[in-house]
This record gives C-alpha cells, sequence and structure tokens, in this order.
C-alpha cells in the first residue's frame, strides 16, 4: 500500500485572484467555499488520478524559497509557448539558482509561489 498525492493545498492573500490565477494554469472548476478559502476541482474525465487544489486565506508573509512546489508539464508539447501562456496570465520567471541547463523553466505565481514547467515529462533514470 502506497499513499498518493490527493490535493495540493496553499496559502495565499487574496483566494479570488489565485483561485482565477490556478483554475486557467490547470483548467479546474472554482468552488468558492464559505469559510473564505477556495476549492479547485480538474475537469470531469482528467487523466489519472489528479490532485485538487485548496487555496485557503493568510494574512502571513511568504519569506525566502518555497521548501516544496509543484512541477507542471504540458498537454501541448510546447513549453515554450505554454511558458508565455503562463506569463499572459501572471506569473514570471524567477531565479532560485538555476543554472540554464535544467529541463524546466522556474515560475512565480502572482503572489510569488514558485513552480516549475517541464521541458517533457519526468522519466526513469
Amino acid at each position: 500500500m502506497a499513499s498518493r498525492i490527493a490535493q495540493w493545498t496553499l496559502d495565499v492573500h487574496d483566494v479570488n485572484r489565485m483561485a482565477r490565477f490556478w483554475s486557467e494554469v490547470l483548467g479546474y472548476r472554482i468552488e468558492p467555499r464559505n469559510d473564505g478559502s477556495a476549492k479547485l476541482w480538474p475537469p470531469d474525465g482528467a487523466p489519472g488520478i489528479a490532485p485538487t487544489v485548496w487555496l485557503q486565506p493568510t494574512t502571513a508573509d511568504k519569506t525566502g524559497k518555497n521548501r516544496i512546489h509543484i512541477d507542471l508539464g504540458t498537454d501541448a508539447g510546447d513549453p515554450v509557448g505554454e511558458v508565455d501562456r503562463l506569463i499572459a496570465l501572471g506569473a514570471r520567471r524567477v531565479d532560485v539558482g538555476q543554472r540554464g541547463t535544467e529541463p524546466f523553466v522556474v515560475l512565480a505565481d502572482p503572489e510569488g509561489n514558485e513552480f516549475c514547467l517541464l521541458d517533457r515529462p519526468p522519466r526513469n533514470a
């Protein structure tokens, strides 16, 4: 038996803005919650077991680099085009010490939370 990733939780200042951003990035449906949080649901028929996203409000400031982050892939096979799309949605490129030869691009969401876009799907060594 093994555990699986069921949900990705992110503390945010502006739940509505971040829900719009992440729902556009992932193609997820937004469900505003009565407690001021938002749950993002994968589209019906999503391949495999897609985790939900829970955006919970916080007043705490983000300090430093995230110690855990999400790595995204693209179904379109066009990572350059996808980076452009993510930037148009409000992401920005960030430097966390990468050398420039990595098979991914490091970005941050509108509140500065880092995430990566992989050039290709992860593979076994």
